[in-house]
């Protein structure tokens, strides 16, 4: 089996190892919701990660769900990214963009007023964090099925944004209970059009939008995520047979287009997530969620047990610029602060040591 530390191709990218820093929300997006220039140094700051890919970043505007996240749709966006993927490429990197449509995980005091859709009109329960405070998830408005095309369109501007940028390709983000997972999840997904009512339909809207970004950008630059019956945030799937359906039918439709990687969110060793790998002709991330942090032991059991082709880490990453160095070396590791992981500034962003300059070194 290969070395965590080992080289590996992802499509058209020349990876230096198999450790993936996950995307991470940071909420540090700036007017107009444009990349600052200390996420340039953040990013820039990871480098060492065989791939980075970015923080859920919207396609538009009605897109967006979370207080300053990023978008890569307005042409000041595009240059906020451009500055990041410099930073990256650099300093040795490579970066790829998360596209990430929240769907009804939103609120209109978050973006301007505008309002969310989603699949079906079924709001999430619960609140959202806003500029005044907590709010109750509104009700999305359904999207009609000629509606389809359009936001599939807005992914493929974002794609083709990201490319423009300079950034080395794209991850769908079809997992966690956002929009294209809204789609994929029974209990979101209530529509009796092309887009519901079984599991072969709610496939469709993922395979739509995989499939539209691979010919814009190539396929060789484009990966997706899932999570399948990670069951947070309303994208529930208690269905063992129906979940197997609906991802079967996913991963089939879309591994003959040559995609760069699928990165899946679910225990690796699962008999689902073994199958979808077997059925992906291509590079297979593998994440093991959120109940532990990724650490190196871990990490390394996954590539040497042919679980996956590379490993995401997201924690270890927030706290640790030069993790992969510090895990080659067996150095001890920073502690991150929950506190600072959302929203402010440089704290807990770009002040985390690196080897030379740490005092636990």
């Amino acid at each position: 089996m290969p070395d965590l530390f080992e080289p590996v191709n992802v499509g058209k990218l020349n990876l230096a190892n198999r450790v993936v820093m996950a995307p991470l929300t940071r909420n540090r997006a700036g007017s107009g919701q444009v990349p600052r220039d200390i996420a340039a140094t953040y990013y820039g700051q990871r480098a060492g990660a065989g791939l980075i890919i970015t923080e859920g970043t919207q396609p538009s505007a009605v897109g967006q769900g979370y207080l300053n996240t990023p978008g890569i749709h307005t042409p000041a966006q595009i240059e906020g990214w451009r500055n990041v993927a410099d930073a990256v490429h650099a300093a040795g990197g490579q970066i790829v963009v998360q596209l990430m449509h929240a769907g009804r995980i939103a609120h209109p005091e978050n973006k301007n007023g505008l309002e969310s859709v989603a699949p079906s009109a079924i709001p999430l329960e619960g609140e959202i964090v806003t500029a005044t405070g907590p709010q109750p998830h509104v009700v999305p408005r359904a999207l009609e099925t000629e509606e389809i095309a359009d936001v599939v369109a807005e992914f493929v501007h974002a794609a083709r944004s990201a490319i423009e940028a300079g950034l080395d390709g794209v991850e769908i983000h079809a997992a966690n209970g956002y929009l294209v997972h809204q789609f994929l999840a029974p209990s979101a997904n209530q529509r009796s059009d092309a887009f519901g009512g079984s599991p072969q339909a709610r496939a469709q809207f993922a395979i739509a939008v995989t499939t539209a970004v691979a010919e814009a950008i190539g396929p060789e630059r484009v990966g997706i995520r899932i999570s399948p019956s990670h069951n947070v945030q309303g994208a529930i799937e208690t269905d063992p047979v129906e979940t197997a359906e609906t991802y079967t039918t996913l991963v089939e439709a879309i591994a003959p287009l040559g995609l760069a990687y699928l990165h899946i969110l679910a225990d690796p060793s699962s008999e689902l997530v073994r199958s979808l790998r077997a059925k992906f002709d291509g590079a297979v991330i593998v994440n093991d969620g959120f109940g532990s942090v990724t650490d190196l032991a871990t990490a390394q059991r996954f590539i040497d047990e042919d679980l996956g082709d590379l490993v995401a880490v997201g924690r270890n990453f927030i706290s640790n610029p030069d993790l992969v160095q510090r895990w080659k070396q067996g150095a001890p590791l920073n502690k991150p602060d929950q506190s600072t992981f959302y929203g402010g500034d440089a704290a807990g962003y770009t002040d985390y040591p690196f080897l030379e300059s740490s005092p636990t070194a």
